[in-house]
């Protein structure tokens, strides 16, 4: 005989989302701008997004899965035309070489789903890490802290 769950064990439990697992999947779950991003790794326009210039505490995560993927403590003002931060939330994101371009970039993509939201450069702030992940804003959504 099953037990009754309390208010409190039901709230505890994860609920798992599903996670599209082909590009067709993924381009039903996204708009036609965030699936030329996050799938097909095209770049927005510079100085386009409503997050370039958000100043509030919380926390950046993936669009299309909702990984946390940026503190707000770690964003800056680089004037690049995207947002940028000096850090990452451990393990959140995933580094590899990008060699589209005739020079190469790093790419950043999302830990849990794989999307691609932008590169990583070494002209960050000296003071802190020395990197500047340049991140699309169509490749994030914000969280506001509730304090």
């Amino acid at each position: 005989m099953k037990r009754k769950q309390t208010k409190s064990q039901v709230k505890k439990r994860k609920v798992k989302l599903y996670m599209p697992k082909t590009e067709e999947e993924w381009e039903g779950k996204l708009n036609m701008e965030q699936f030329k991003v996050l799938r097909q790794k095209e770049t927005e326009m510079p100085f386009s997004g409503k997050l370039l210039y958000n100043k509030e505490k919380g926390v950046y995560v993936c669009i299309a899965c909702g990984n946390k993927i940026f503190s707000s403590e770690a964003k800056f003002e680089s004037r690049t035309g995207w947002p940028s931060f000096y850090d990452s939330i451990k393990n959140s994101v995933k580094l590899e070489d990008d060699y589209s371009l005739p020079l190469k970039r790093v790419e950043v993509k999302c830990a849990k789903c794989n999307s691609h939201l932008g590169h990583v450069f070494d002209d960050g702030p000296k003071d802190k890490t020395g990197k500047r992940y340049c991140i699309n804003n169509i490749a994030l959504d914000f969280k506001r802290s509730k304090n």
